[in-house]
C-alpha cells in the first residue's frame, strides 16, 4: 500500500509538471508497466482527479482542470517562491487579499518541512514592506478588468481624475501594467478616439460591460513603455527632463523613459521626492528642467555641505 501511495504521488507530481504524457513515458518514469499506469490514472479518478485519456499511437495523459482545487505537488524552490509571493501579496497594493494571502501562507507554512519553514522565516524577518504607503486598488476592480480583458468586452467605468474630476468613461480594454508602485490600465478610449492610461485605483466599473470588440493593434512601442511614458507626463504632479553623465544600475523600469541620448523624463509627487530619487541614481546628472528643480538642489547641496562641516569645539 505505501509503494502504491508513493507511486500515486509521483503520478500526480508528473502529470502536474506537463501538459501531455504518454504512457509509456510515465511508465518509464515510474518503472512500472503501462498497464499499472492505466490503474494507477483509474485510481486518481476515483479520488476526483480529471485526467483526460486518449487513444491510439499518439494516445496518452493531460491532468484536466477540477471543480475544487487539487493538491498542489511543489518542489522545495517553487514553494518557497509561492510563499514569498504570499508574504509579498499581504502587504502589497491589492487591497482585499490581504487576509486571504496571510491565511493561505499559514497553511502552506505548516506543510511546509522545518529546512524550508526557515528560509520563509528568514525571508519574512528580514523583509519591510513600504507599498502599502502608496495608493491601492481593489481585488474585484481588477478582477473586472482582467475579465473583459480576456472576453475583449468594452469597460463603462467612473473615473477621478488627477484634481479628483469625475467622468464616465468608455474604452476597449488591452493591458494591465504594474510598475511596483501603482497598477494602470491600457485601453483605447472610445470617446476620445485614441489610446489612454488610466490609474486602476480610480476606476470604478460599471456592470454591466459593454458589447465586445474587435481587438486592434497595440502600440509599437508596446504596453508597458506606453504605459511608462504617458504616465510620465501625466501621473506625476512635478516632470522634470534630466541628462544622465553615465548609466545607472539603480534606475528601475517605473522610473520614466531614458532616451538614447541619455535624458531622463521623470517625475515626483514633489520636487523634495524626486531630488531624492535622483541621488539614488548614484551617477553624476544634470537637471534640464524643470528650474525649480535646480533651485531646490542648491539648497540641499548648501543645506548637505554645512553639514559636512566639522562641529564647533565645545566651550
Amino acid at each position: 500500500m505505501l509503494d502504491t501511495s508513493v507511486r500515486l504521488l509521483r503520478l500526480l507530481a508528473l502529470l502536474q509538471a506537463r501538459p501531455d504524457w504518454q504512457g509509456a513515458e510515465l511508465a518509464a518514469r515510474l518503472g512500472v508497466t503501462t498497464r499499472t499506469v492505466r490503474n494507477d490514472i483509474e485510481r486518481l479518478r476515483i479520488l476526483g482527479y480529471q485526467v483526460r485519456s486518449t487513444t491510439g499511437t499518439a494516445g496518452g495523459y493531460r491532468l484536466g482542470a477540477g471543480g475544487s482545487l487539487p493538491p498542489l505537488l511543489l518542489d522545495d524552490e517553487e514553494a518557497v517562491a509561492v510563499a514569498v509571493s504570499l508574504h509579498a501579496a499581504a502587504g502589497g497594493t491589492v487591497t482585499g487579499i490581504e487576509e486571504t494571502s496571510l491565511r493561505a501562507l499559514t497553511k502552506l507554512r505548516q506543510m511546509l518541512p522545518g529546512r524550508l519553514r526557515g528560509r520563509i522565516d528568514a525571508m519574512s524577518a528580514a523583509t519591510v514592506s513600504l507599498a502599502g504607503r502608496g495608493p491601492t486598488v481593489d481585488a474585484d476592480t481588477l478582477t473586472v478588468i482582467a475579465a473583459a480583458i480576456r472576453d475583449h468586452e468594452q469597460l463603462r467605468f467612473d473615473y477621478a481624475g488627477r484634481e479628483g474630476e469625475p467622468s464616465v468613461r468608455r474604452a476597449e480594454p488591452y493591458r494591465m501594467v504594474y510598475t511596483g508602485r501603482r497598477w494602470y490600465l491600457l485601453a483605447w478610449d472610445n470617446d476620445r478616439d485614441d489610446w489612454r492610461t488610466f490609474r486602476a485605483d480610480r476606476i470604478r466599473p460599471r456592470t454591466p460591460n459593454g458589447p465586445r470588440f474587435v481587438p486592434r493593434e497595440l502600440p509599437e512601442e508596446g504596453a508597458a513603455m506606453h504605459v511608462v511614458r504617458g504616465t510620465g507626463s501625466t501621473a506625476w504632479r512635478y516632470q522634470a527632463r534630466v541628462q544622465l553623465h553615465e548609466p545607472s544600475e539603480n534606475l528601475p523600469p517605473s522610473a520614466g523613459v531614458l532616451g538614447e541620448d541619455g535624458v531622463l523624463e521623470t517625475g515626483g509627487d514633489s520636487l523634495h521626492n524626486l531630488a531624492a530619487f535622483l541621488g539614488t541614481l548614484d551617477v553624476p546628472f544634470t537637471v534640464i528642467e524643470p528650474p525649480e528643480l535646480r533651485d531646490l538642489l542648491r539648497s540641499l547641496a548648501d543645506r548637505y555641505r554645512a553639514a559636512a562641516e566639522p562641529p564647533p569645539p565645545p566651550r
